[in-house]
């Protein structure tokens, strides 16, 4: 059977090295044969954001004000699950250059019948990063794992393959990072099949290109998830796994 996949692009103030992104990424609209569309999502940019992804000819859709990664990502979602949409799963790819859109087909290969998440991981290179940022991803993984009832070696990664099944009955809450997070566990708690891949990365650490901060988005996450955490209770049906 055939799989219908789109590619969305959270940006903020992400001028400089977007084009690249997005050409990488149009790319495998040509050379995989299950990725259809690319879109970005210009988060309240004031910068030529929306002008580097509409020079190669890629469709934008953009906030006016500045909302936060949740909220993009919702925004995403909702344009590409819409009713009469094809798609049967998004992979979302952060603007920065860390994410390599040439790594998509190991996501597309984690994919099954019974997984509704895919997580691309970048643990085996926490080492790469500044030790704020290993610290950060390796306490806020081991801490939604024990949210979420199930193993996660990295939580905080933005490349990942969410299906429509899921983002129809998980949807995503919250405007900023900690959204990613809690979805996780919602998901898992619901029984949603998740699968974690490793993947490379164009730079192990990307604090220079990021708009993540370690400390403050860390503590909203703990908020976040343990908010999910005890709204979806002990629920297991729902899912597709």
């Amino acid at each position: 059977m055939s799989r219908r996949v789109a590619i969305a692009i959270p940006a903020y103030q992400a001028g400089p090295y977007l084009g690249a992104v997005v050409r990488r990424c149009l790319d495998q609209v040509g050379r995989l044969e299950a990725i259809e569309r690319v879109l970005v999502i210009d988060d309240g940019s004031s910068d030529d954001t929306s002008e580097a992804a509409r020079r190669l000819g890629c469709e934008v859709v953009r906030h006016e004000h500045n909302r936060g990664k949740g909220a993009a990502l919702r925004t995403a979602f909702e344009v590409l699950f819409a009713a009469g949409q094809p798609y049967d799963a998004v992979i979302t790819v952060d603007a920065d250059g860390q994410h390599l859109p040439e790594e998509i087909p190991k996501l597309l290969a984690a994919w099954t019948p019974q997984i509704d998440l895919v997580l691309g991981t970048r643990d085996h290179l926490f080492e790469g990063m500044s030790r704020v940022r290993r610290l950060s991803n390796r306490l806020s993984s081991r801490a939604i794992s024990l949210a979420a009832g199930a193993p996660i070696s990295d939580v905080q990664t933005g490349f990942r393959l969410y299906t429509r099944q899921l983002v129809s009955q998980v949807p995503m809450h919250g405007e900023r990072f900690a959204a990613e997070s809690a979805i996780v566990v919602r998901a898992a708690r619901r029984g949603f099949g998740i699968a974690s891949t490793p993947v490379e990365l164009g730079f192990a650490d990307g604090r220079h290109t990021s708009h993540y901060r370690p400390w403050l988005d860390s503590l909203r996450i703990a908020r976040a998830v343990i908010a999910a955490r005890f709204v979806t209770g002990s629920a297991v049906a729902g899912g597709s796994g």
